[in-house]
């Protein structure tokens, strides 16, 4: 059963090709970064407006 155990956790469960999956391998950094950049100048544009003016 360890054998079996170590397959199972190498290849994954729902595998049947044993071929490693590229679908959960998605790049955070430049759609991430960008969105939270932007998310992140927008709501601190209203709230230094409403502070200075």
């Amino acid at each position: 059963t360890l054998i079996h155990l170590t397959f199972i956790h190498e290849y994954g469960s729902n595998n049947p090709l044993g071929i490693t999956p590229n679908c959960n391998k998605i790049p955070f950094h430049p759609y991430f970064s960008l969105k939270d950049i932007l998310g992140f100048t927008l709501l601190l544009l209203p709230l230094t407006t409403i502070a200075l003016f």
